[in-house]
């Protein structure tokens, strides 16, 4: 077993291994053929366009979820690959269109963590030095790194998929439909922000939303601690309570009992000197015996007997919580008591709390520190306790808990600097032992949440998000997730039909930079907040130069004539004869513009040009302004040199723009500058009319840049000449500034959209500056893709039922907390429908030994190198007629994948061997009685039934487990039965076997 192939390159995130030099097997060989048939004959668009029969049954719509394109595919995505693409060949073969587009994950924390490590930045701070858009253009060259190798991959494990008509989550297209997304969802009242106790990481420094939390918990080692709360009006008395996060004592501003519940007190006496206990025999006087009394659950008073330090405590008395509700007591440390805000008289006191439970842990009373939890932060509220911090968002003591400040509260484990997750912990044990205020500290094991990205311990902190109201909904989503057919029943009906019955509120903004922007403004002098949908909504808000813009390539000049590129100045170009009769008709277009500025290009021909016309219009010399940002395209080597020469290196598509010449610019470079010029002049005049007379390059880059088009969108108007000017050819240019980025592009990341000006009334807003969980972006992924906004597009209408829903999904089973989830709640929030008709779960492809999969272990072979041995299709159908279709584990097994090769393919290639020994070209015939014959073709039969019901029915076990049953029989009893009949010289006999 080659667990270790050779790599062809090691780049950090690759999760599957490039295999180099390993000897194809002839099944790969065969496998390989044919996907290039495939490709040279455009088969698989074809089967798009043109299903099975000519006789198109409609659309079978089908939503690919967007992988993360940080690494390469493993066997999760090849698993989940082919599940996605065996049910569209099914419905593709049966009569309907199916198209399958492709997708990629492009923003979030799993990107964001890689780029940290690529440029050695560990904090959020480090990365605001480092600067943000530099941070995000980072993340933006490295996120489709892995592209080309997942497109020569993933064709070769058998799935079709258009991988060149994608869709990416970065792209501007596919945020302005999640601004829409959101917007759509804040019209319905579903959208508020909120203050509220979160999960919070450290150190990716945001909150993160209930169903990330849930991908992250894992058992830790901690420290509970039992600590002594001193009631104010009985010193000598204590309230014991309970907690396993001793890093939030510091921040205690309330205690809670249950009302209803019997206590005790305690009382505990005993002599210093003596140790731990009192001998009775020894008399000593009363004035040596130290006695202090504690108050705990009657529950509890067991269970902690032995933690006394006399071994016969004593109950003094019993009573109620409700006895000690409205108790003051003293705080454990006293920080927040030294400092001064708001609500102080209301902290320190008992409550009454019905989430306080008895069990086999605790005293029945506990701490409550309310910004660190949500239950504390409601009782809190409910009693006017402040809520106050003194950890700050990074995981840090604030500099006001003296001996602690700036110290992690809950560090990530790492071996090598010796930093443990329970260091704070330990300190404030100390702390507190040293204040004797302990009386217990025990060491537990318990399930603790971390990132689902870092592996950071999380934090419940308190602060402001944005948030989807999905209570709200959760009746109606319950009820369309009942109409769901899931594969297996019990994931949708048990595993995400309870997680939407308990469905709370989604925190769906980022503190972090590489995301879609949350599209909200706030008005500092109202408080209120603006959410916009659209690009054109926000455009409403942007102040307006008021000029009007038209364009002009300057007239027919004399290299023109003969195809000669020119940008040298020295070199004499002036416009023709013909030239200046376009001047003319030119001006005379313009006559009715009321032309206040010219700007052209310094060259003659551009200069002659805007000078003529300047005469002919009155424009005054001094508004007559040459701009070397409107010169030609810089040719370089190309100067003096024919068009057709420089087109011919310029070459198509991409390469005509990005192609740089020796000496000379790119188109991207124009299209920077004219980018520049034009915001420029925009921004110096206000309420004029301006004529920009300049090349015909140029005036196609400076149309570019104001409607924020990339390059791939550039390369189709030039390609289709639909920004191309003829001498002296006038257009006017509509142009309202957009969020763009250096290229002049549309583009809605920070910060240009940080920086990006909106006023109301003269008030300039302020943008809340979070970006939106990943998981919300993914959930949009139906409209984003089509770059819906509201209004019917070609092939997706959900208000008339077109392209929505989905008729079929599938992703692993953890999806059911991640994209199924989000998929759900906003398909129903928007449509109030189900997304989604059909879903495929299914389980996680473990290593052999039931471990997880481990580069570092090796524990593994390489997708590729088994596609290279066995064949695609051998591990394609190893997995899919596993358990595994059904939500179950699966451990891969090399050899079993082998042992299906042998069984499947070996055996149908030693019978095509066979027919191919005794066929002599004879037409077989159909209408055999011999009963082996009958028996097969009912064999066949049955197959078929067994496999369209399986396939109907998205049980891919159920339609692929009898394929290896039916070759069995075929090559095992019927052809080896058959031998005899091949072999004799009945030749009707003969052509009925054959056929």
């Amino acid at each position: 077993m080659n667990t270790n192939p050779k790599k062809a390159h090691g780049r950090e995130n690759d999760s599957v291994e490039v295999v180099e030099d390993v000897p194809k097997s002839d099944v790969a060989v065969r496998e390989e053929a044919m996907q290039a048939f495939w490709a040279e004959h455009d088969i698989f668009n074809k089967s798009v366009m043109t299903p099975a029969g000519n006789a198109p049954k409609g659309e079978f719509v089908f939503y690919d979820g967007p992988p993360f394109a940080t690494g390469l595919p493993h066997y999760g995505h090849i698993l989940a690959g082919t599940i996605k693409d065996a049910i569209p060949r099914f419905w593709t073969m049966n009569g309907y269109r199916v198209r399958r587009t492709w997708g990629w994950d492009c923003h979030g924390l799993p990107l964001e963590n890689l780029i940290e490590k690529k440029l050695g930045l560990a904090t959020k701070r480090d990365i605001e030095e480092y600067g943000v858009q530099n941070f995000n253009e980072a993340a933006r060259d490295t996120v489709m790194e892995y592209a080309d190798d997942w497109k020569r991959i993933i064709p070769r494990m058998g799935r079709w998929a258009d991988m060149d008509d994608d869709y990416k989550t970065m792209d501007s297209s596919y945020t302005e439909s999640v601004w829409w997304v959101f917007s759509e969802l804040n019209k319905k009242g579903l959208v508020f922000e909120g203050f509220k106790s979160m999960h919070l990481c450290p150190r990716c420094g945001t909150t993160l939303s209930n169903f990330e939390v849930n991908q992250g918990y894992k058992d830790i080692k901690d420290i509970a601690v039992t600590v002594k709360l001193p009631l104010v009006d009985e010193p000598d008395t204590s309230l014991l309570v309970w907690t396993t996060t001793p890093w939030t004592l510091p921040g205690n501003l309330a205690a809670a009992v249950h009302q209803d519940y019997e206590y005790v007190e305690v009382q505990d006496k005993y002599m210093p000197q003596l140790g731990s206990q009192i001998e009775p025999a020894a008399n000593p006087p009363v004035s040596e015996f130290v006695t202090e009394k504690y108050i705990l659950s009657k529950d509890s008073f067991e269970r902690y007997k032995k933690d006394f330090k006399n071994q016969e405590p004593k109950i003094v008395r019993e009573l109620k919580g409700s006895d000690l509700v409205g108790k003051r007591y003293e705080p454990p440390f006293p920080f927040l008591k030294n400092q001064d805000f708001e609500g102080k008289d209301n902290a320190w006191q008992i409550l009454h709390a019905d989430y306080v439970e008895l069990g086999e842990e605790g005293t029945g009373a506990v701490h409550i520190a309310p910004a660190y939890g949500e239950d504390d932060m409601v009782l809190a509220k409910a009693h006017g306790v402040p809520i106050m911090h003194h950890v700050d968002e990074n995981g840090h003591f604030m500099d006001f808990v003296e001996g602690f400040n700036c110290q992690l509260v809950k560090p990530k484990d790492d071996e090598e600097s010796g930093v443990d997750h329970k260091d704070a912990d330990i300190e404030i044990l100390k702390s507190l032992q040293a204040a004797g205020k302990i009386l217990k500290k025990e060491n537990i094991t318990h399930s603790y949440p971390h990132c689902w990205r870092c592996d950071t311990p999380l934090l419940n902190y308190a602060t402001t998000s944005w948030f989807v109201n999905v209570p709200s909904i959760k009746d109606k989503l319950v009820e369309e997730n009942n109409k769901v057919h899931w594969v297996p029943e019990h994931v949708g009906k048990n595993r995400f039909g309870k997680w939407l019955e308990g469905a709370r509120d989604w925190a769906v903004s980022r503190q972090r930079y590489w995301g879609a922007p949350l599209p909200i403004w706030k008005n500092p002098e109202t408080g209120e907040y603006k959410i916009f949908g659209t690009l054109k909504e926000l455009q409403v808000y942007v102040p307006k130069s008021g000029n009007q813009y038209f364009l002009t390539r300057h007239a027919e000049s004399a290299l023109n004539t003969q195809g000669i590129l020119n940008v040298d100045e020295t070199i004499v170009n002036g416009i023709t004869e013909k030239g200046k009769e376009q001047v003319k008709n030119l001006a005379v277009e313009l006559t009715q513009t009321g032309i206040d500025v010219i700007y052209y290009s310094p060259l003659q021909r551009t200069k002659e040009t805007a000078e003529a016309v300047a005469a002919e219009l009155g424009v005054p010399a001094e508004a007559v302004i040459s701009d070397d940002r409107l010169l030609e395209m810089k040719f370089g080597e190309f100067e003096g040199k024919s068009i057709d020469s420089y087109h011919e290196f310029l070459g198509d598509g991409m390469g005509f723009l990005m192609n740089r010449p020796a000496g000379g610019e790119n188109w991207l470079d124009v299209k920077k500058r004219v980018g520049d010029f034009l915001y420029d002049i925009d921004h110096q005049h206000a309420g004029k009319n301006i004529l920009i007379v300049s090349h015909g390059g140029t005036l196609q880059m400076l149309q570019a840049a104001a409607y924020g088009e990339d390059m791939e969108t550039t390369a189709k108007h030039i390609e289709n000449d639909t920004y191309d000017f003829m001498n002296a050819e006038l257009r006017q240019l509509t142009f309202t500034p957009i969020p763009h980025n250096d290229n002049y592009e549309l583009d809605y990341h920070r910060p240009y959209i940080d920086n990006f000006e909106v006023f109301e009334n003269g008030v300039k807003l302020e943008r809340i500056k979070d970006v939106f969980d990943c998981w919300f972006e993914s959930g949009s992924m139906p409209y984003g893709q089509k770059h819906y906004l509201g209004e019917a597009v070609p092939g997706f209408a959900p208000k008339e039922g077109g392209g929505f829903p989905a008729d079929f999904i599938s992703e692993s089973i953890d999806q059911t907390r991640g994209w199924f989830y989000s998929l759900m709640v906003l398909g129903v929030a928007l449509f109030d429908k189900s997304p989604f008709n059909n879903v495929i779960t299914n389980g996680l492809v473990l290593a052999e030994d039931g471990r997880k999969m481990s580069k570092s272990l090796q524990n593994y072979p390489d997708p590729m190198y088994i596609a290279d041995t066995a064949g695609a299709d051998s591990m394609r159908y190893y997995m899919i007629s596993s358990p595994i279709i059904k939500g179950e584990d699966l451990n891969f097994s090399e050899k079993e994948v082998l042992e299906l090769q042998r069984k499947n393919i070996g055996r149908l290639h030693n019978v095509l061997a066979m027919y191919e020994l005794f066929a002599d070209g004879t037409e077989g015939r159909g209408d055999s009685t011999n009963v082996l014959d009958v028996w097969v073709l009912s064999r066949l039969q049955q197959l078929v039934n067994e496999t369209t019901a399986g396939y109907q029915n998205y049980e891919l076990d159920k339609a692929t487990r009898p394929i290896t049953d039916f070759i069995d029989d075929l090559s095992v009893w019927y052809l080896r039965r058959s031998r005899d009949r091949l072999k004799g010289d009945d030749v009707v006999d003969k052509t009925k076997a054959l056929a």
